[in-house]
């Protein structure tokens, strides 16, 4: 409970007298790629996207890949998220993490995208917006990773993930790749974990005849359980990240489980731009005699945006 406590202590101490010093220079609109940053899950995003210490379902292949490693090797996961995104933006991925025999560990394959709805192509001389060329075009981008990670230790876990990154607009295209990398330690007081991960680790993205670069994005959290009894548990996270584009940023999230049946949630981005709070609920619901299925939903107010809506559903088989 001491360990427990300094943590969380020292952690609110220090964090936010840097995110305070980074204000001073921020480099918004700079880095290509922005779509990279967008969390994965309602369960995630509901905790106030607080999740690099947590990471304990197919959603780890984003927030921490060493997450999929404590996965129970005996059965597999796949899941689906799906968010409602303001301008009419829309966002989905998709997760399937597996195990195979002959190879220690956990591996993990997912997609991403952001996209909208063909738009009508105008121009100064066919401006109306119904009619315009009589042409449509669309834009977006993609991700697709693959995964591997594994336990060292019985408290120690690492994992990387390697993405080819495609983004389009009309007929113009471009594709790069980037690398992600994470760790998480098992403290073994009061269900505490230490994650980190460095993500968007990448070349730089040349669209016509502009270059830019993908936003590398560095977490560090700690997560533990704050309360467990007869069917109930508290669970607590605390995030620090640091974007390149901007001034860093703390996430702080809950998660209230009963009778591993019915989920509530909550949690606040701090420092966003963007983001403010979020909360959430989840249900779990038997669909075989060895699987489960997890239905999430969460809300993040967007301050001067509105609303996200995020929805997931998970299989464990």
């Amino acid at each position: 409970m001491r360990k427990l406590i300094a943590t969380f202590g020292l952690l609110g101490v220090l964090l936010p007298g840097v995110a305070g010093a980074a204000q001073i220079f921020e480099k918004v609109g700079t880095f290509d790629g922005q779509f990279l940053k967008i969390g994965v899950g309602a369960r995630a995003a509901a905790m106030g996207s607080a999740f690099v210490a947590v990471a304990d379902d197919a959603s780890a292949l984003y927030w921490n890949a060493a997450g999929i490693a404590r996965l129970d090797p005996q059965k597999s996961q796949l899941q689906f998220n799906h968010a409602i995104w303001p301008a009419d933006m829309k966002f989905s991925q998709a997760a399937y993490v597996f195990h195979m025999k002959r190879i220690p560990g956990a591996l993990g394959v997912s997609v991403r995208s952001l996209y909208m709805d063909p738009m009508v192509e105008t121009t100064a001389y066919q401006p109306d917006p119904t009619v315009g060329t009589g042409r449509t075009f669309d834009a977006g981008y993609m991700a697709a990773g693959l995964t591997y990670a594994r336990s060292f230790t019985d408290k120690f876990s690492a994992g990387i993930t390697g993405n080819l990154i495609h983004e389009g607009l009309a007929e113009l295209s471009q594709q790069t790749y980037s690398f992600d990398l994470g760790t998480l330690y098992d403290v073994g007081t009061m269900g505490m974990r230490i994650g980190m991960a460095i993500s968007n680790m990448g070349t730089d993205v040349k669209f016509i005849d502009k270059k830019a670069r993908i936003p590398s994005v560095f977490r560090v959290g700690t997560s533990a359980v704050l309360m467990q009894s007869a069917g109930q548990r508290l669970l607590g996270s605390f995030e620090f990240s640091h974007p390149p584009d901007n001034s860093e940023r703390i996430n702080v999230g809950a998660e209230y489980a009963f009778h591993d049946y019915l989920y509530l949630r909550g949690g606040y981005n701090v420092n966003y731009d963007a983001e403010a709070g979020a909360g959430g609920i989840g249900l779990r619901f038997p669909v075989s005699f060895a699987g489960t299925a997890d239905f999430d939903y969460a809300y993040t107010d967007m301050k001067v945006l509105g609303a996200a809506h995020r929805f997931s559903l998970k299989f464990t088989f």
